[in-house]
């Protein structure tokens, strides 16, 4: 019987059961597609991220025997709508049977499900097998209780996957080592050249501009210096371990106005591209850590983790917890305009105008840049959050909703009037000052 299985974009993972067997009935599709360039303006660094890993991604199958169909933007047969893609493979090749992996957009999930209900043939959803967790879990763990915590769930997670316990106590006697997290980097700990890779992807830059897509931020390079594919992530996270770890707790938090990533990982976007799996990491950082704990505080492995198995499986539960109304929420009713600088960067505001540059030079800024810089003066000028959500999910290249959402409307703008924090994040500038060098 021949199956077509689709492949999302942020669904290119080479561990996944699919690609495990014989594969003689299974055609695997792909598609670049201006339902997804367009439907809200993305860094031009972020749309060549996804597809020159899409594109990597495809040849591994390829390599492994598998049938794959890519639509690349300018595909004559691309019709730039994913289930007319759909609707036309199946016609065409006489599919007996649509196979999809859960997305992880309300959206996209939304989309394929009033597909699904329209086919004649049969239809079967497969997990992305990338999470600790299912959607529901966060919903179930939480029932009837008032407050949606994230502590207690992590917590949870700790003693359910027994990372860093001990006899049910939490390891070095600890839960949570955020006070030894809020430390501002001073150049006495010098911080490694970041691995750079040399991805070509100047005929994806072409196709963009061939195509008009309107993206923002910067690109003056033909090479890509994130990792796309599972061999580069690999090699990027024992980067990690061997040189930024040991001093990733001690400034997680810090900001300099000449460094753009510090002790940053730069694994968000394979991570969440689902190239690389949070198991594999946190068993490779804990592994690493297991045999050099006489150089590494336990400090900055926990503070590592606790972004991983807890913060990012938090967020994606409180996405399918609350959405679709949770796009709309606007608690504090804020309605004011994003100013253009966030579009080009130029204002007098230091600590904007290097976290702003940053942001539309490579596509990144780390957590607090995010929370504290960008999202901190958005809520205290009242921004429509609105407009707050679509500038943060199209400026970075590791943005994609179910994670994006929950972090900006409801942590960073206070739009779901206290779902996910407990209070508004908001600061002066004597906070910015203590945690960067912005302010001198």
């Amino acid at each position: 019987m021949k199956t077509l299985r689709l492949i999302l974009g942020d669904q290119l993972n080479s561990k996944h059961s699919w690609y495990k067997g014989n594969q003689d009935n299974y055609v695997y599709c792909l598609f670049e597609m201006q339902q997804e360039t367009n439907y809200v303006k993305h860094h031009i660094q972020k749309i060549i991220s996804f597809f020159a890993a899409m594109r990597s991604f495809a040849k591994t199958l390829e390599s492994q025997n598998c049938e794959v169909i890519y639509y690349q933007l300018d595909t004559k047969e691309n019709t730039q709508n994913l289930t007319d893609n759909l609707e036309q493979l199946i016609k065409k090749l006489g599919i007996k049977r649509f196979e999809y992996q859960e997305p992880d957009e309300y959206r996209l999930d939304k989309q394929l499900s009033n597909f699904s209900n329209t086919l004649n043939i049969e239809t079967k959803i497969f997990s992305t097998e990338h999470f600790y967790t299912d959607r529901q879990d966060l919903s179930r763990f939480f029932k009837d209780k008032k407050q949606w915590i994230m502590e207690s769930f992590y917590r949870d997670m700790r003693k359910k996957h027994n990372i860093l316990m001990v006899a049910n106590q939490p390891e070095g006697g600890k839960w949570n080592y955020d006070k030894s997290n809020r430390n501002k980097w001073k150049e006495k700990d010098r911080i490694p050249k970041y691995r750079a890779y040399k991805n070509e992807v100047s005929e994806i830059v072409a196709l963009l501009n061939s195509q008009n897509i309107n993206t923002i931020g910067h690109f003056d390079t033909k090479y890509l210096e994130y990792p796309i594919n599972r061999e580069q992530a690999l090699d990027q996270l024992k980067y990690f371990c061997e040189h930024l770890l040991i001093h990733f707790g001690d400034y997680q938090d810090a900001m300099h106005t000449e460094q753009a990533y510090l002790f940053h990982s730069r694994l968000s976007f394979a991570m969440n591209c689902k190239i690389i799996s949070p198991k594999a990491i946190v068993t490779t950082v804990l592994n690493y850590w297991r045999t050099h704990g006489e150089t590494i505080d336990i400090s900055q492995v926990e503070g590592f983790i606790r972004q991983i198995i807890g913060w990012r499986e938090y967020m994606r539960g409180m996405y399918w917890a609350l959405m679709p109304e949770y796009k709309t929420l606007n608690y504090l009713e804020n309605s004011n305009t994003l100013p253009d600088f966030f579009w080009t960067g130029n204002t007098k505001m230091n600590c904007l105008k290097k976290t702003i540059n940053n942001s539309l030079d490579n596509g990144y800024a780390h957590h607090i840049q995010r929370l504290m810089i960008t999202g901190n003066f958005a809520l205290l000028t009242q921004i429509n959050p609105d407009e707050v959500d679509a500038w943060y999910l199209g400026i970075y290249i590791d943005a994609v909703e179910w994670v994006q959402l929950p972090n900006t409307r409801g942590m960073s703008q206070f739009a779901d009037g206290g779902k996910i924090a407990t209070k508004p994040y908001v600061s002066s500038g004597s906070y910015i000052s203590k945690m960067s060098n912005y302010c001198d």
